[in-house]
């Protein structure tokens, strides 16, 4: 009897079941949900691949290319639908707004607290970390609709003389988009401070940008 007569059965390497045929796009939602999630989680998540991501799916790289030219394709279209789910949160958030203050305060909240309860997702989006060459500056062309839609608001709720002109507004609404986004990343990035309520470091930061009173923003708030 050889030495392999008894011997158990080698276990056949665990592979990706395949997809009914006129499923591709079951593929192509799983690839894009494990690029999401490998970005919003990795360390370094300018070092991603096309194999890492073909690993978390459980197919060969070769599957991808059926669904995406390359991997800044992949991360492209990763940036545009978490744009469109940020923009449609802030959209909804102010959809019934009764005035342009209420209309500031649901965008500008919707934006925070999106930021702080999704991290990882918030910094694919603004971690500027992903290189020019894989990720060209117009995969970001949604999040420029983000910001208009907050100078927009902002004008319409007034902000002094700075409304005055479309620049000045340009203006006011870059920096109130700054001011937020730092309070995001500091929150996240430091959550050891003893921050206070977030609601009403959202309060506040409106209340320096517009020059109405925080504590009616803070009303406008707590009646979210």
């Amino acid at each position: 009897m050889s030495s392999d007569e008894g011997a158990a059965p080698e276990a056949a390497p665990t592979r990706r079941r395949r997809n009914p045929r006129g499923q591709g796009q079951v593929l192509k939602a799983q690839l894009v949900d494990a690029a999401a999630k490998l970005l919003a989680t990795l360390d370094q998540p300018e070092t991603l691949t096309l194999r890492q991501v073909a690993r978390e799916v459980g197919v060969a790289p070769a599957s991808i290319y059926g669904h995406f030219a390359d991997l800044g394709a992949l991360i492209e279209h990763v940036l545009r639908l978490r744009y469109d789910e940020l923009a449609g949160l802030m959209n909804e958030a102010a959809r019934c707004a009764p005035d342009p203050l209420s209309d500031l305060v649901a965008r500008c909240a919707a934006y925070v607290h999106w930021g702080v309860e999704q991290p990882g997702h918030y910094r694919t989006l603004f971690g500027g970390r992903m290189p020019a060459d894989l990720v060209p500056g117009s995969a970001h062309g949604a999040g420029a609709e983000l910001l208009e839609s907050v100078v927009a608001s902002l004008a319409a709720a007034g902000a002094g003389d700075r409304g005055s002109t479309a620049e000045r507004q340009w203006q006011a609404g870059l920096m109130l988009w700054t001011a937020m986004h730092g309070l995001i990343s500091l929150y996240n990035d430091h959550g050891d401070i003893p921050w206070p309520p977030l609601d009403d470091l959202i309060a506040d930061l409106i209340s320096l940008h517009t020059g109405r009173p925080a504590a009616d923003v803070a009303a406008l708030l707590a009646g979210r």
